[in-house]
């Protein structure tokens, strides 16, 4: 029997992104081009459309690289429903006034910010990861099994930082799940605000439903990190692309990982509840 959430309460989805055709009110950052949208749009309508039917009822938005800096539109995403979303959005860190922007998303219901590894060395990198800890602000970096090195340094320099990695810093995402690769992700429990999604299922390993083959690598970190520090994730739309399903997502945590109900609770909603909706 499929694991059920409480009724008033439903699971969390952690990592989703929506976005809007309408490029005359929500302009695309310099170098983006609205052909290049695929979907060309993916509203929070649409996204809570395969979401609610599987017992998810909130969502983090994950602010989309066709805005850049323009939080516009999630902002405006998570007004319309309050309660439901919560934001992890973008700032510029090679300006030096980054943790201010972080501290005014803030109060509009941002919890989270997302980097790339070419911004470990920006200017103000360093400052962001001390806001983080002083305001209890995520910093959510999208990475590959490479740059770990230079995000253990980091978390080192900064071990207070609430940190989030984006799909388990794409582990697998050439087909190939690397011991080293995921050796080096289980190192970084060490630092206990380090947090993992377990998510984008999709395009990682065989890339297949029913995506069995990432469940011993989720069992691994579900040993190195505790329940309590993994959650799961879909990245809509992406995960309802290419023939792949919401509910397949779902299902490959809910009804195939080897874990107790109290650690999929965690996985599911309580561990995004405790970092994204506190």
């Amino acid at each position: 029997m499929a694991l059920t959430p409480m009724a008033d309460e439903g699971w969390i989805d952690a990592h989703a992104h929506v976005w809007t055709d309408d490029t005359a009110r929500y302009p695309l950052a310099e170098g983006f081009q609205k052909e290049q949208m695929k979907p060309a749009r993916f509203e929070p309508e649409e996204l809570l459309g395969h979401a609610r039917p599987c017992g998810v009822n909130r969502v983090v938005l994950i602010q989309m690289s066709y805005y850049r800096y323009d939080n516009s539109y999630l902002l405006d995403a998570m007004a319309r429903y309050p309660g439901i979303f919560s934001g992890v959005a973008i700032v510029d860190a090679a300006r030096q006034d980054a943790p201010q922007r972080m501290v005014e998303l803030k109060r509009r219901g941002v919890r989270g910010f997302r980097i790339v590894a070419s911004e470990l060395e920006a200017p103000a990198m360093e400052a962001m990861w001390e806001c983080g800890a002083e305001q209890e602000l995520a910093i959510c970096p999208l990475i590959n099994p490479p740059e770990l090195a230079a995000l253990e340094r980091m978390c080192a320099r900064h071990p207070r930082t609430p940190v989030v990695i984006d799909h388990f810093a794409r582990i697998g995402m050439d087909g190939e799940i690397r011991e080293a690769d995921l050796e080096r992700l289980c190192g970084l429990a060490r630092f206990p605000r380090v947090h993992v999604k377990v998510s984008a299922f999709y395009a990682l390993g065989r890339k297949k439903y029913p995506y069995t083959d990432l469940l011993p690598m989720i069992e691994r970190l579900l040993r190195a990190y505790g329940a309590e520090r993994l959650m799961w994730a879909t990245d809509c739309p992406f995960q309802v692309m290419g023939g792949h399903t919401y509910l397949g997502s779902l299902e490959l945590v809910r009804d195939r990982l080897s874990a107790s109900d109290k650690e999929k609770e965690w996985l599911l909603r309580r561990t995004a509840e405790r970092v994204f909706f506190s």
